[in-house]
């Protein structure tokens, strides 16, 4: 039998650096987690950050703590809304006294809550916050390990162009600061292989799609890509397959919180067949700390797989304690030069940050949105190919590097 407590610990121990001279620290030291836990925000996507950001807590303090103290994550609820982002932030430094911030899932919190702990000396490592302009602000203290928006859209629209026969595409998106440069992004992409495109533009947290569907539905596209975060993406998914152009119709991308398996079929029973980009390589190419996690992860919440989401969470807690460690201090700018030239072992692989103070993107022909950006994330897209399938064993589909068997092609 596995023991998984010794496992994550090991795991954990090999990546958190003692220092014979530390800064003298309060115990236990606190270190922010945002995540969405209410309505209109993305629930169960920010429920597994959750679960995540406190298991890094109980590994780190398995593992020894930091700075010769235990670590303390405190969780706070954004509601995916910008105006709640910044609040907790300031919460976060001037009521909590966190000494650094991780976690994140909507990029219109991401863009709001940045600046208050830029301008307080907080440093942050955003885990799943797409918007380029988290980062291309160059802003000291803002760190990022999700990928650009305008990276994760080419997988998207670069996968679309591999599909025979697609010729227009109908793309759903939300009016925020994901949504709406994501979908100027995958459109232009399309348009690079003359596929025509129309976009329809939403509240965050929509419920209600009958309009909607309808338009799409007349329109008749060969694809549907989903350019939206929360539970209202399972409502579109359901809706439009009550129509007759849901995933059992025509190639369909849905929303990344469709990774979350008991969920989406528990509100899309009809939603076969349907495409989801995912974050991170396959189970079987996970890092030793990718495994240890998957498995506790799994133990705590009993789920079949691990999302993309609470690795990044994860790997967002664990990598500023061991920034501390290395700074030997709990202030701002010694956590941020102990962050610019880290290399950390992480659940989603190897993660660290070229440019920074000491080197420009701009150095190696790259625009500033690679500022304090780690540049190796993995990108994939997957398809569900069976009623009820965990996504951590759904068929990746592109691209080749990482493929595991070819797509169904479904048309209506």
């Amino acid at each position: 039998m596995i023991n998984l407590k010794m496992l994550t610990t090991t795991a954990v121990s090999a990546l958190l650096v003692s220092s014979s001279s530390v800064y003298a620290a309060d115990c236990p030291i606190k270190i922010g987690g945002m995540a969405p836990l209410s309505a209109p925000g993305t629930v169960v996507g920010g429920e597994a950050m959750r679960d995540a950001m406190k298991i890094a807590e109980d590994d780190i303090n398995a593992a020894g703590g930091v700075l010769g103290c235990d670590v303390d994550v405190v969780i706070g609820d954004t509601e995916g809304l910008p105006e709640k982002g910044t609040a907790l932030m300031e919460k976060f430094i001037t009521q909590d006294g966190v000494v650094a911030v991780g976690g994140g899932y909507h990029s219109s919190v991401g863009v709001a809550s940045k600046d208050v702990a830029d301008a307080r000396g907080i440093p942050v490592v955003f885990a799943e916050t797409w918007n380029d302009t988290i980062t291309g602000d160059k802003q000291k203290y803002i760190f990022r390990i999700a990928p650009l928006s305008s990276w994760a859209s080419s997988t998207i629209w670069q996968y679309a162009l591999t599909i025979p026969g697609v010729k227009k595409v109908a793309i759903l998106t939300e009016n925020t600061d994901y949504g709406i440069p994501a979908a100027e992004e995958t459109k232009a992409g399309l348009s690079t292989g003359n596929v025509e495109t129309v976009v329809y533009s939403i509240d965050i947290g929509t419920q209600d799609y009958a309009g909607i569907v309808q338009r799409i539905k007349a329109d008749k596209p060969d694809m549907i890509i989903t350019l939206a975060t929360g539970e209202a993406g399972y409502n579109f998914a359901q809706q439009a397959a009550d129509a007759g152009i849901g995933p059992l119709d025509v190639p369909f991308v849905a929303s990344q919180v469709s990774l979350e398996s008991k969920a989406y079929w528990e509100n899309v029973p009809d939603g076969n067949y349907a495409f989801v980009q995912r974050i991170g390589v396959p189970e079987s190419l996970f890092t030793e700390a990718g495994t240890a996690f998957s498995l506790k992860y799994k133990e705590i919440t009993g789920k079949g797989a691990v999302e993309s989401y609470a690795m990044e969470a994860y790997d967002s807690i664990a990598i500023l304690a061991q920034a501390i460690n290395e700074a030997g201090s709990t202030d701002g700018d010694a956590i941020v030069a102990a962050l610019e030239s880290i290399e950390h072992n992480g659940t989603l692989g190897k993660i660290f940050f070229p440019y920074g103070s000491g080197k420009s993107p701009s150095d190696d022909g790259h625009g500033d949105e690679w500022w304090h950006q780690w540049p190796d994330v993995a990108l994939t897209m997957i398809q569900y190919q069976e009623e009820g399938e965990n996504s951590g064993e759904a068929t990746i589909v592109f691209p080749d590097a990482y493929k595991t068997g070819d797509a169904v092609i479904v048309t209506d």
